[in-house]
Order: structure tokens, then sequence, then C-alpha cells
């Protein structure tokens, strides 16, 4: 590996993941493989992998760049490859898969050929992909409380879903009487009268009190609505069916009432994590995002300094931005559909938020409206113009203003 005139010296490393192992090759700058193994996750594996580099950089270690090529950006693993000072480029799988492509049209895969790839690929186009940047402790740790606050209501949302189906083929009364399944008064009524015949023994005082202790408004004509919907007549099954799906449903009800304890919990942890976070505040200057909301997008984004170079960089990251497809006379903008699905569901519904919130999110979605764009559209557009707003308070340290981000009527089509 000689350098020539005042070139830096530059290792490259494929690293091919997998759970229980790293595939890795060294190459140098001219394309020769220097190295390869496979080397055992964890500690054990780390320790080899700087002994093959020290290996190969031996005395120009501590002025050598070493690249290395990897298909995630988290998890201990990469953020040790980042502590220790290698340069680490998050390879999307997808652009890993074509450039696979060019390699070879056999489709031919090994472990050790995409080792081989990842560390060409780094070697001929680093420049093009993104360099694995460290979050703070803090945003990591915000991360992780957030991502398990969102899967357990996207699990609970897919468990209630599960429910509906099956009262609507046995107890279809049920779904008459209960507009949310999972709600705290709904499971405490449905696990004590998970059929039709016990759901019609229950007194206005038993349900007044179960719809007290959750909390609801207007007890008392919910509570004889209820009664009347679980006591009309409707078609049913057999009893011996009937059972049957009563114990499934009795089974998810449980299920749903768990989920809501955890959702409950991990949200106070959501809170206090992102409370002691430095941006905290700033995030939560921006219209429509609250604790819990703030928490998740600055969680997706993270707050390591320099990740994006521009608004027009974290637009791109976020997925909000379009693309424009061109050939010839043909030009066509379409939504990106690569994106970090949990950043965009918290900006969908941030977006959605602001439109009450902030009189210059509301008007620009309305001139686009007026445009004749549909509601999803203009909505992600709002979303965008939301996400360059941040980049610039969180650049320049200060808090959001409406006066500022939306300046003119005029200039909201921008």
């Amino acid at each position: 590996m000689s350098r020539t005139g005042g070139e830096a010296l530059r290792l490259f490393v494929g690293d091919d993941w997998a759970e229980q192992h790293h595939d890795v090759e060294l190459m140098n700058a001219s394309g020769r493989r220097l190295a390869k193994a496979r080397l055992p996750e964890g500690m054990a594996g780390m320790t080899k992998l700087h002994a093959m580099i020290a290996e190969q950089l031996g005395e120009a270690a501590g002025e050598a760049e070493v690249v290395i090529g990897i298909e995630t950006d988290r998890g201990p693993w990469v953020q040790a490859l980042v502590a220790v000072g290698y340069t680490v480029l998050a390879v999307n799988p997808l652009q890993a898969a074509r450039y696979r492509e060019r390699l070879s049209v056999s489709g031919a895969k090994s472990d050790a050929a995409d080792a081989h790839m990842l560390a060409d690929m780094v070697r001929t186009d680093s420049h093009q992909l993104r360099t694995v940047a460290g979050d703070s402790a803090e945003a990591e740790a915000i991360k992780g409380v957030t991502r398990a606050h969102k899967t357990l209501i996207w699990e609970r949302t897919r468990h209630a879903q599960r429910l509906r189906h099956a009262l609507r083929d046995y107890f279809p009364a049920a779904l008459q009487a209960f507009e949310d399944l999972a709600a705290a008064d709904t499971l405490e009524l449905l696990a004590k009268a998970p059929d039709p015949a016990s759901a019609a023994k229950p007194t206005i005082g038993q349900i007044t009190a179960a719809l007290k202790r959750a909390r609801r408004r207007g007890v008392a004509d919910k509570a004889a609505a209820i009664q009347a919907a679980l006591r009309t007549e409707h078609l049913g099954q057999s009893a011996a069916v009937t059972a049957a799906y009563a114990a499934t449903a009795g089974s998810a009800v449980a299920v749903l009432a768990v989920l809501g304890e955890q959702i409950k919990a991990l949200h106070g942890q959501v809170e206090d994590h992102f409370s002691h976070h430095s941006a905290a505040k700033i995030v939560l200057s921006q219209p429509g995002l609250g604790p819990v909301l703030g928490a998740r997008v600055l969680a997706e984004f993270g707050d390591a300094e320099g990740r994006y170079v521009s608004a027009k960089a974290r637009k791109n990251y976020a997925g909000t931005s379009p693309i424009t497809r061109t050939s010839g006379k043909k030009k066509v903008v379409l939504a990106r559909y690569v994106h970090n699905d949990r950043l965009t569901d918290a900006l969908d519904s941030q977006a959605f938020t602001a439109l009450q919130a902030s009189p210059g999110a509301r008007a620009y979605y309305d001139r686009l409206r007026a445009r004749e764009v549909c509601h999803h559209a203009a909505l992600r557009q709002v979303a965008n113009r939301l996400v360059g707003i941040p980049h610039g308070c969180l650049k320049t340290d200060t808090l959001y203003d409406g006066a500022t981000a939306w300046p003119h009527p005029l200039l909201l089509d921008t």
C-alpha cells in the first residue's frame, strides 16, 4: 500500500454482518484483497478485526484512514467501530444489491462475496455513501424507548383488529356497544362478559363504574347506550362455537390490557429521557410536536453534529422531499418510497397536528388544496417544510418563530 505525494493512506473494509458472525475483507486502494476472515459477534470478533487492521497498516496505523462498509447504521458493533475512529459508511441493502449486480450477473451470492463487494463499494463509491455519525448516549437512549413505545402501540392496534374480527364473527353487538376496543372500560367489560349471554347481565351501575374508572365523559348516556346495544337481539353462532370464540376473545382482551399498561409505562420513560436532552426545548417549540412525538422525531433524526449538511439533506433522509424523473420531454415528480418508516409516521402526525397549531402551516396547506393537490400530498409537503424549519433552529440554537418560518403568504408555495 504505497502512497504517492501527499495522498493519505486508506484501508477499505467490507463487513457483511449476521446475527452470530461477520465476514470481513480488507482491501487496498488498488482493489487488491489483503485479508479476509469470518469473525464472531462481540468483543472477541472486534479484537480480531482490530488486529487484522493493525497488521496491514503497521507503523502507518496512526495516520491511515480505515473506511468500513456495512449494511446497518446501529447496534453495539457499529458503535464500537465509530468509537475507535474508523470511518463507517452505512450501505443501504438496496444499494448493495444493485452494486452486486454490477460485479456479477450470474445471481451467485455468499457472505464472503458480499464482504468483498462492500469493500470494493466503499473503495470506489465512498463519496456516494452516508457516513455513520455517532449520536450522543442521550439520543440513543431516547431512540431505544421511543421505538419500543411505538412498537407496542402498533402491536395494540394489530391485536385490537384481531379482536374486532373475532367479535364480528360471533358477537357483533359488542362492536355496536364499544367504539374503542383497546380502551380500558371496553376491556374491563369484555373480560367480564365475552359472549352474548353474559353481556346481557351487567347493570347500569356496573357499566357506569367501569366508565368512571376509565375517566369517560357523559357517563350516564354512554352506559345506557352500551347496555342497550349489548341486549339487542342479533344473529349468532351455536353454543359450542360461541364458547370457543369467547375463549379467544378473552385471550385477546388480556393481551390488550397488558399492552395498555406497558404503553403507559414506556410513555413516562419517553418523556423522562427526552426532557434531559439539550435540544428538547427547541424540538418542543416546533408546531405539532409534544413530548412523545418530539422525542420520536429527535431520536430518528439523531443528534450527531454535521450529519445533515443542509436542510435539503435532512428532508431527503426524512423522505418528505419529492424525487424527479426526467427523460426527454417527460418529467414526473414522485414521492419517495424508500425511507425511515418510523420517522415518516412521526412527521405525518406532526404535519396533521400542525394544521391546528400553526397558522402558517394551515395557510400553506390550504393554498395547496386550492391548487387541487390531494390531502395526503399536501400533508406531505407541509411535513417537508416542517422538517427544514428545525434544521435551522438546531443549527443556530434558537426556538421556533412563526413569523420567520412562514414570512409571507406569497412565499408559502416556494
